[in-house]
C-alpha cells in the first residue's frame, strides 16, 4: 500500500473510502472499540482518505512540528493578538496534554475552562463522529432535532422558559444587551423613554465585542477601540448599596454581573449582594442577568452557579464548557424577556447547528448527573484542603479562594513567573485578577491523584516567588 502523509506525525493508508464511508468506519471503531485503521501512539486512528489528490511528503516541511519552526511560522502568518507561550501542543488525554515534542503537561487550564470532561471523551467523540457523518449544518432556516433536544434539556434544568444558540459567549452578552433594550422598548409605557442604561461591576469580564466590552472593567482592553457602547456604570463588585440606587432612577435596562468572576480573579458574590440586585430589579422592572460563561455548568459543584444562592435571573449566559471544546454560547431567558423578541430581532449562521448540539448533548447528560456534581464539590473541597496546607503558609500567598473546581490563589506580587515555573515543570495554569492570582480551572474529570501531583507541583515551584 501507499502511504499518504496528513501531518508530521501521522498519516493514513489506501485505498480510498467517501466521506460517508469513512465516518461510519470512525464510529464503528468508536462503539465496537476497534479499528479498522492503523494504531498511533496506543489509539486508533480509522485507515481511509477523502478521494483528494495529496503531493508526496516533503521531509522538510514535515519538520515544521518543532517548536521553533512552528513559532516563527505564526509570527509571520497570524494577527497578533495573542501573547503566547512557547509551547505547541498536539494532542490530549483526560487531564493531560502533549506537546510535538511529547513532553507530558497536567493540564488545570481546560482551554480556559472549556474541556470540562477533559480530552478526547469517548462519549463526546461517538457524538461528534455520528453526527458529523448525519448532518452538520444548515443554517436555522430549518429546524433539526440535535437543537430542540439541548433546549429541552436546558430549559428543564433551569429557571429559563426559552433558549437563543450563539457561538460563543461574548455573542451571548451581546444578544443579552440587545433583549435587554428591546424588551424595555416594549414594555415601557405612558410615553415614558425606555431605560437603555446597564449596570456592571470591578473586575468583570463579558466579553470582547463592542458590546460586551463596553460591559467589562478593564479599561485597557476598552481604551484602544472607543467610542464603544456608551451608556454603561460600573460599580463595586458587592456594592449593593450604590447598585440599588442607581436601579431605582428607572434608567437601566440591565445588570449583567458574574456570580463568581473567573478572568477577574475568583471573587464569588455574597447572596445579600445578589439579593439586592433581585430585589431593586423587581421593582424597576430592570433585568438581571447573570453570566456564568465561566463559572456555569458543574464547575462549581452545582449546576447553575446561581443555584448555590437560590436567586434567580431573568437571562442567563453560558458558553465555555458546554460543547467540549466546540465554539457555542446560548442565552437562556424567561417567558417576559422571550415575549419582547421577534421574528428578525437578531441571528447567527451557524449557532446552534447539529453539530455542536449533539456534542453538546454528550456533555451536559454527563455534567449534570447529581453524582457527577456531587464529585466536583468533593474534588474542590479537596483541592483547597490540600492547597491551603502546602502553600497557605508561603508569605506571598494572600488566600485561596474559590468554589468547586473554580479556583484562586492570590498572590502579592505578579503571578507570571510562578506559572511559568509550572508550565516548565509540566503543569499549565492561568493567571487572573490583575496578573497577581493563579487561575486553577481543570477539568471537572480531574482526579485526587492529579489533584496530589498538582499541588506537589505547585508547592515545589513556590521558591520562584522569592526570586
Amino acid at each position: 500500500m501507499n502511504t499518504v502523509h496528513i501531518s508530521p506525525n501521522h498519516s493514513i493508508s489506501q485505498p480510498c473510502y467517501k466521506p460517508r464511508q469513512f465516518f461510519s468506519l470512525a464510529r464503528e471503531s468508536i462503539l465496537i472499540g476497534r479499528s479498522p485503521g492503523i494504531q498511533i501512539r496506543g489509539r486508533s486512528v480509522v485507515r481511509a482518505c477523502l478521494n483528494v489528490d495529496v503531493a508526496a511528503p516533503n521531509t522538510g516541511k514535515a519538520k515544521l512540528a518543532k517548536i521553533k519552526d512552528v513559532i516563527e511560522m505564526e509570527g509571520k502568518l497570524l494577527v497578533g493578538t495573542y501573547a503566547r507561550t512557547a509551547v505547541v501542543l498536539e494532542r490530549g488525554e483526560g487531564c493531560k496534554l502533549y506537546d510535538v515534542e511529547g513532553k507530558e503537561y497536567l493540564d488545570l487550564s481546560a482551554g480556559i475552562a472549556v474541556n470540562a470532561l477533559g480530552h478526547g471523551d469517548v462519549d463526546w467523540l461517538k457524538a461528534v463522529v455520528e453526527q458529523a457523518a448525519t448532518l452538520t449544518h444548515t443554517s436555522n432556516v430549518f429546524y433539526t432535532i440535535p437543537q430542540v433536544e439541548l433546549a429541552k434539556r436546558l430549559v428543564d434544568s433551569s429557571f429559563a422558559d426559552r433558549v437563543f444558540f450563539s457561538n460563543s459567549g461574548t455573542e451571548s452578552n451581546e444578544a443579552a444587551i440587545k433583549f435587554a433594550r428591546k424588551h424595555q422598548r416594549q414594555t415601557t409605557t405612558n410615553a415614558k423613554e425606555p431605560a437603555t442604561e446597564f449596570i456592571a461591576f470591578s473586575n468583570c469580564f463579558h466579553g470582547r465585542t463592542l458590546g460586551a466590552l463596553a460591559l467589562t472593567s478593564k479599561v485597557q482592553y476598552r481604551t484602544p477601540f472607543e467610542p464603544i457602547m456608551p451608556g454603561v456604570t460600573f460599580l463595586e463588585y458587592g456594592n449593593a448599596q450604590a447598585a440599588t440606587e442607581l436601579i431605582k432612577q428607572g434608567k437601566i435596562a440591565a445588570v449583567f454581573v458574574e456570580p463568581i468572576q473567573g478572568e477577574g480573579g475568583i471573587y464569588s458574590a455574597t447572596k445579600e449582594f445578589l439579593q439586592s440586585l433581585r430585589n431593586a430589579c423587581d421593582e424597576t422592572g430592570t433585568l438581571l442577568v447573570f453570566d456564568e460563561v465561566q463559572c456555569g455548568l458543574g464547575r462549581t459543584g452545582f449546576l447553575w452557579a446561581h443555584e448555590a444562592y437560590g436567586i434567580f435571573p431573568d437571562m442567563m449566559t453560558l458558553a465555555k464548557p458546554l460543547a467540549g471544546g466546540l465554539p457555542i454560547g446560548v442565552v437562556l431567558v424567561t417567558e417576559r424577556v422571550a415575549s419582547s423578541i421577534n421574528y428578525g430581532d437578531h441571528g447567527s449562521t451557524f449557532a446552534g447547528n447539529p453539530l455542536v448540539c449533539s456534542a453538546a448533548l454528550a456533555v451536559f447528560d454527563k455534567i449534570s448527573k447529581p453524582d457527577f456534581l456531587s464529585s466536583v464539590s468533593k474534588k474542590g473541597l479537596y483541592f483547597k484542603e490540600l492547597l491551603n496546607q502546602k502553600l497557605g503558609g508561603n508569605q506571598h500567598v494572600k488566600e485561596i479562594r474559590g468554589v468547586g473546581l473554580i479556583i484562586g490563589i492570590d498572590l502579592d506580587i505578579p503571578a507570571t513567573p510562578f506559572v511559568d515555573a509550572c508550565r516548565n515543570s509540566g503543569l499549565l495554569v492561568l493567571t487572573a485578577g490583575k496578573g497577581n492570582v493563579v487561575r486553577i480551572v481543570p477539568p471537572l474529570i480531574i482526579s485526587e491523584k492529579e489533584i496530589e501531583q498538582a499541588v506537589d507541583i505547585l508547592f515545589q515551584t513556590l521558591q520562584v516567588l522569592d526570586n
